[in-house]
């Protein structure tokens, strides 16, 4: 086990050198704007470098190809340690007012593409700590570990069980190119060129270039992160608001299918993925509910204004995106909890979003129906397909056991917050913000408002959720089961 933590450990130095290159981009950004802030990344840069440089010279002899134990370590590891360096700009900068909770819970929420925030006078900020922040998350939307697998057999080191370990759902197992490293830099172009094509059409749409590249950053990493303590509300442009619909809706997609459809040049992969019909109908009926709801409950004095907020703040939230253009926590109850309820399951695998993904949905929904005609007709034999396909029955086995533990961790988590004292809507929210990587919740953690009104117990609560639902539950319940370190 000691020469496998090794090992681990010197991918995790690389990992780290890596890491503080992509700080020199916000130093590049505060350098140009003389915005005040470029000593926060020269204490960045060089504690990241220095650390995983000297991490490297003390593992630098343990060079081997890492096993599917070694993938789930580096991808836990990578996910919980990679944050505290991202702290580093935020605490230079903010120092004594935030303190090292705040700011993990703050780099977390970034990297996890959560986009919670603890932080307030956004408007104020230097613009490179806001680009900070939207870096994070865009560097999260695909995962890092996966732009890492493109590098790093360059540097000796092999890539396919860390993907496994990182990737969401199906893509664990999907071989989109012979290659794992070809897999890997034909995701990211396809993340790129999205990430070009949404900050072109927000510049069009009326955002200034800083805003643009900022809130590109969130939509693709569906983090919500925003230069402006109102999010959206404060461009108050119903352009802006279609564009940002559109590639949220995009983002909650599947990568893969996205990458199948470019280099096929057609979109026939988009009809013969199972989950994306699914996902636009649920998504886009859920629109028309909270519309029709709220222009009934006369919230909105229309139907098109109701629609208006309605489909942007629905569509944010299912994603589990994160924006908002109007405080939600005002509508009638029934509308806000919805939107939570949709960020649970609405986005597909191998997107950038959080909660459970449709296709595990799907498969519950199957199993349930099963079950069923089972209770009518004992001896039916109908094994569950997905399209067109039969699962195999491991594959049903893992989902049930997912969604049960999905289950078990928003009851645990929000007992824990309960327990601390927080009232029962706020910290039933939090927990399914933070395990969704949403974003706000309600109350008082809804979207006029900041993380910041819990106490440093509630913020770790939060950060634990939020790391349990980006690495999907179980990847890190693998490494701290007994089971994982035995020999």
């Amino acid at each position: 086990m000691k020469n496998s933590l090794l090992a681990v450990l010197r991918v995790l130095s690389l990992v780290l050198m890596i890491f503080s290159a992509t700080m020199l981009v916000p130093w590049g950004v505060s350098y140009w704007l003389k915005d005040g802030a470029q000593f926060a990344y020269d204490e960045g840069i060089v504690i990241t470098l220095s650390s995983g440089t000297l991490l490297w010279f003390f593992t630098r002899h343990h060079k081997r190809e890492l096993r599917i134990k070694d993938g789930f370590l580096l991808v836990v590891l990578a996910w919980t340690v990679v944050p505290a360096f991202a702290t580093i700009p935020l605490l230079a900068y903010f120092w004594p007012r935030l303190s090292f909770t705040d700011a993990y819970f703050e780099a977390v929420s970034g990297m996890t593409t959560t986009g919670a925030t603890v932080l307030e006078g956004l408007d104020k900020l230097p613009y490179s700590i806001n680009f900070w922040r939207g870096e994070l998350v865009w560097l999260g939307g695909m995962g890092l570990i996966v732009l890492v697998v493109a590098i790093l057999p360059l540097l000796g080191v092999g890539g396919r069980q860390i993907f496994k370990a990182e990737a969401p759902g199906p893509m664990k197992d999907s071989k989109l190119t012979p290659r794992m490293t070809e897999t890997a830099k034909g995701l990211w172009l396809v993340y790129l060129a999205l990430t070009v094509a949404c900050a072109l059409s927000l510049k069009w749409a009326g955002m200034d270039w800083q805003d643009a590249v900022m809130h590109c950053f969130s939509i693709m990493g569906l983090g919500g992160f925003s230069t402006h303590d109102a999010s959206f509300g404060h461009f108050n442009s119903v352009a802006i608001e279609v564009v940002s619909i559109f590639f949220m809706t995009l983002c909650g997609m599947n990568f893969a299918t996205h990458f199948v459809a470019l280099r096929g040049r057609s979109a026939r992969p988009y009809w013969f993925d199972p989950e994306i019909r699914w996902y636009l109908f649920a998504m886009y009926t859920g629109v028309l509910l909270v519309t029709y709801y709220l222009w009934a409950m006369g919230t909105y004095p229309d139907f098109w204004t109701a629609l208006r907020f309605a489909a942007f703040n629905t569509v944010s939230i299912a994603t589990t995106t994160g924006f908002a253009n109007t405080d939600y926590n005002l509508w009638p109850m029934f509308a806000p909890l919805w939107m939570l309820f949709m960020s649970s399951f609405i986005t597909c695998s191998g997107s950038t979003g959080g909660g459970i993904k449709l296709v595990r949905a799907m498969i519950l929904y199957k199993q349930v129906f099963l079950e069923i005609l089972r209770a009518m007709h004992p001896s039916v034999v109908r094994p569950i397909k997905l399209a067109g396909q039969p699962l195999p029955a491991n594959i049903v086995y893992a989902v049930l056991a997912f969604g049960f533990m999905y289950m078990v961790t928003l009851v645990s988590l929000t007992l824990v917050m309960a327990f601390s004292g927080l009232d029962i809507i706020t910290g039933f929210s939090a927990v399914v913000a933070c395990v969704n990587n949403t974003g706000p919740g309600l109350n008082q953690v809804g979207p006029a408002t900041t993380f910041a009104v819990l106490n440093d117990f509630q913020t770790w609560v939060c950060t634990f959720g939020m790391l349990l639902g980006r690495l999907e539950i179980f990847t890190l319940l693998v490494v701290l089961s007994p089971a994982f370190w035995e020999k």
